[in-house]
């Protein structure tokens, strides 16, 4: 009788054992399925596509192995051996390098096989295999190339991708799927004003300031005043030492469309900077502009003052401090003591000054471009060689589209296409350069340079003007060194003599081609590592669970790998299991002592960034806590564990008594 006690006791032991399996898997279960809901919005859940890298420590990687007598390295191919670790089937897909393969399998999702494949001990990391999409070009339909309705029919052939016709394109479709730029950042426009009733500049101007105190070079019937509006700056023959009338260059919106033209907003065309904002400043008039003017012009646009007027007492507060000033001007002369202090106020604000290097046909760089902490811009011709009018010299920075024709007669075949008026004298309708009013010079080169650096701040706002220089220069593509006409050589050192057409040197162009999505590629801002502590595991243990949960990474890329460690205190505590995942533990040794714990994250564009805290240690000896979920089965429940133990213990008992020898009652 004793003996079938003691069977049946086992029994219900088992049985509470399965139960307690049984239960487990349930939680399991109830863990999965927000992920499981979450993938029927977002993802198949019967068909699995994951990335994998394994582990440098880990057999499953690539492996050695002899082939007709010579040692080869295999590539990883080792689904079946981790579908059978996991009992999922699994098939090898790519193989993506010595350490990476792809691998498929059906019955889950993407995210979830991931999820388990990570927490495996030979994987250093699993993404999903996602998929991408082509990105539509933007919908202004004079950016696209065999224009038929307007000339040129290359369109704006200068923002597109560089190819083997249009080798200095400066690449702005792939900076826009970096950053699309924000209205937070504005760059300004110091030149002859602007049309503010252009349809494609209408929303994307502040007010403005208009600088000019003479009243007969203004043109608008007065001095200073708080309207930046271009009313054409159109002179008769004999005006501004020209011996023929000009008519008005409507110069301001021309430079403020290639800076800032409303962009995929379905109508005319793009500008580089996509969403920025542009401030106009009026400076120049009939016959140009006074450095008097433009300096003022320029303090006001930056922020640094507020004086608006021809004396101190009449002043505007400029609501809208621009980042960025686009200098579309200049004379051939040294840079004077007035541009030197005042190039250095604004840098010291944190301001970057953009000016054309000037049309001096191969001769040294204008005034004020070549100023001290002023990048210069050159142009190049769609092939890339220095364009025949550009200056060039030692102080360009960088070079940019200028606009060519190749052919001497008929249309020009790749002018800068940009925002302008009809109007030959006054204003009449708006309008965009073609063919036959063709937009040529620096000028044009340098609002495509500023236009990036909008870009550049709208991705990070922290960059300072130096960091922004060396950003240019170092993501620039070489210039090339063939494919022009025959007889065309290296631009040669500066002389008294003209240079027309001639391939760029670093020493006469700049340190190479603006390249906008490089540049963007190159300041993007990296992850933002936070490292947040339970330290309510400190007042029952002496174990602090870490989690970098709150971790993030910016322009849609997405954080991908941790690193944690113990850089100081390593006496007192150390890190508990795997220290690549999201989340750690730290274990503190001793009852008392400080610990210094690191987290690196990566984000998917490959950036990195650390940051450190000081944790410390409050209680003596104490069990380890366990760590919060860990999934995949495991580790025990706390609840059917306790009722293991519970079973086992009345198991022993029962047994125990079962074996005590009988005793008869008197």
């Amino acid at each position: 009788m004793a003996k079938k006690l003691l069977q049946l006791r086992w029994l219900s032991v088992l049985a509470a054992f399965f139960w307690a399996v049984a239960a487990l898997g349930t939680a399991d279960e109830k863990e999965q399925a927000p992920i499981r809901q979450h993938g029927q919005e977002a993802e198949d859940l019967s068909s699995a596509r994951v990335i994998v890298k394994f582990r440098m420590d880990s057999d499953l990687r690539s492996t050695l192995s002899v082939r007709d007598g010579r040692p080869m390295v295999l590539p990883p191919q080792h689904a079946a051996d981790l579908g059978a670790r996991l009992n999922i089937a699994m098939t090898n897909g790519r193989i993506l390098g010595l350490h990476t393969q792809a691998i498929k399998a059906v019955g889950l999702s993407s995210s979830l096989l991931a999820e388990r494949l990570a927490q495996m001990p030979d994987v250093e990391w699993a993404v999903v295999d996602a998929v991408r999409y082509l990105s539509a070009m933007p919908n202004d339909p004079y950016l696209g190339p065999d224009q038929l309705s307007i000339t040129p029919t290359a369109g704006q052939w200068y923002l597109r991708a560089p190819d083997g016709t249009f080798a200095s394109s400066v690449n702005a479709l792939a900076a826009w799927e970096i950053g699309a730029g924000s209205p937070q950042v504005i760059v300004a426009v110091i030149d002859t004003g602007v049309r503010y009733d252009h349809p494609d500049l209408s929303t994307k101007l502040y007010p403005g300031y208009d600088f000019i105190a003479d009243s007969s070079g203004a043109k608008d019937g007065d001095g200073r005043d708080g309207d930046a509006s271009d009313p054409g700056d159109s002179s008769a023959a004999g005006q501004c030492g020209l011996t023929t009338a000009q008519p008005s260059s409507w110069h301001g919106t021309k430079i403020a469309g290639l800076v800032g033209a409303a962009t995929n907003n379905g109508a005319g065309m793009a500008g580089v900077g996509g969403d920025v904002m542009v401030l106009p400043v009026r400076v120049l008039g009939l016959c140009g502009g006074y450095d008097s003017d433009i300096i003022a012009g320029m303090r006001w646009a930056a922020g640094v003052s507020s004086e608006v007027g021809t004396s101190s007492s009449v002043t505007a507060v400029n609501p809208h401090p621009a980042r960025v000033l686009n200098l579309s001007f200049g004379s051939v002369s040294a840079c004077s003591a007035s541009y030197v202090g005042l190039m250095q106020e604004l840098t010291d604000q944190g301001v970057s000054v953009v000016a054309a290097a000037g049309n001096e046909y191969g001769l040294g760089v204008i005034s004020p471009a070549n100023c001290p902490g002023v990048i210069a811009v050159a142009a190049v011709r769609h092939l890339g060689t220095k364009v025949g009018y550009s200056s060039m010299g030692p102080e360009v920075t960088v070079s940019a589209p200028g606009g060519n024709c190749v052919n001497t007669s008929g249309p020009c075949l790749y002018p800068i296409l940009t925002s302008t008026n009809s109007g030959a004298t006054g204003p009449v309708a708006s309008a965009y350069t073609n063919s036959f009013d063709a937009s040529i010079g620096t000028s044009f080169s340098a609002p495509q340079v500023a236009g990036t650096i909008g870009l550049m701040l709208s991705l990070n706002p922290g960059l300072s003007p130096a960091a922004i220089r060396a950003a240019l220069q170092a993501s620039a593509r070489p210039f090339p060194t063939g494919g022009a006409a025959p007889g065309v050589i290296a631009c040669q050192s500066l002389t008294a003599a003209r240079q027309e057409e001639c391939y760029c040197t670093t020493s006469s162009c700049g340190a190479g081609m603006l390249d906008a999505a490089a540049a963007l590629a190159m300041v993007f801002p990296p992850p933002t590592p936070v490292i947040a502590p339970d330290n309510s595991a400190l007042q029952s243990s002496n174990s602090v669970f870490l989690s970098a949960a709150g971790s993030s990474a910016a322009g849609g890329r997405t954080v991908v790998a941790y690193q944690w460690s113990v850089v100081s205190g390593s006496q007192y505590a150390s890190l508990l299991g795997r220290t690549s995942e999201a989340s750690a533990t730290l274990f503190f040794l001793a009852s008392r002592g400080t610990a210094e714990v690191e987290l690196t994250v990566t984000d998917s564009g490959g950036a990195s960034a650390t940051t450190r805290t000081a944790l410390h240690g409050a209680m003596g000896p104490a069990t380890v806590t366990s760590l919060p979920g860990g999934g995949g089965g495991g580790s025990f429940g706390v609840v059917w564990a306790v009722a293991l133990l519970l079973a086992c213990v009345w198991l022993w008992a029962a047994h125990r008594a079962a074996r005590q020898p009988r005793r008869s009652s008197r």
